[in-house]
């Protein structure tokens, strides 16, 4: 039986008829989620985050995953929100971010996304991904706040890499499909993710409705950094004003 690191769990919480899925990132873990899955549990919403397959166990586990297993880990987190919930809104972190805009731009029926330091176009994993080895050290923590622990992989397949560009590629080809009402969060200041990519996002999405939020005090792990609690107030306000629209 596989053993799942703590703090890389999956979270479901039976609320409303309002549905929130959520993701992690790439290597990551539901830890870094857990803040936000927490605050719409609080606010009485049915929250679903799921361990993304080949996260939050070992790097076999993770080798031997690819982008469409990361996006069935979602899509299942999809399926059993709709059992009980109308009305979808998906939010995720990182390449959580990047897997928010691909389920936006193939299931219009998403109401509103939010996503946070969202990969699209990461120049430096083109060369990691070419380099002869099979295991490369991880990028280590990226968070401002003094003493926040990190969950997740010390260190990275090359394997995985080579499958989150083909993630990333898939969808920047596909965003212009995206039309709903999208809140983007980005830190200017991000070591892991160019904050480049929230322009990108906002320029290249077909949705009327759009606003980039800046998260000046932290780096891109936010949501377990100092503007953890900005995000989760704009996030629930943002929220409040898309299903009362």
């Amino acid at each position: 039986m596989t053993t799942i690191m703590k703090g890389a769990e999956s979270y479901y919480h039976q609320g409303n008829n309002i549905g929130i899925l959520l993701s992690h990132g790439f290597t990551g873990a539901t830890f870094s989620m857990m803040p936000l899955a927490e605050a719409y549990s609080e606010a009485g919403y049915t929250v679903c985050l799921p361990r993304l397959a080949g996260h939050g166990t070992n790097l076999e586990d993770m080798v031997a995953s690819t982008y469409e297993d990361w996006i069935e880990s979602i899509e299942e987190g999809l399926t059993k929100l709709k059992e009980t919930c109308d009305t979808i809104i998906m939010s995720g972190l990182s390449m959580g971010g990047t897997l928010t805009l691909y389920m936006a731009a193939k299931h219009p029926e998403i109401k509103a996304i939010i996503p946070i330091n969202a990969a699209v176009v990461i120049p430096y994993m083109h060369a990691a991904a070419h380099v002869d080895l099979d295991i490369i050290p991880g990028s280590g923590s990226d968070i401002k706040k003094q003493g926040v622990p990190e969950i997740g992989y010390k260190d990275t397949p090359v394997k995985s890499i080579l499958e989150i560009r083909k993630l990333m590629r898939t969808v920047e080809e596909r965003l212009f499909q995206i039309k709903c009402p999208a809140l983007i969060f980005v830190s200017p200041e991000d070591h892991t993710v160019p904050a480049f990519n929230a322009d990108l996002i906002y320029t290249s999405i077909h949705s009327e409705c759009k606003r980039i939020i800046e998260t000046p005090n932290s780096y891109h792990m936010s949501t377990l950094d100092n503007d953890k609690e900005f995000i989760i107030e704009q996030s629930l306000s943002f929220v409040e004003t898309i299903i009362n629209s």
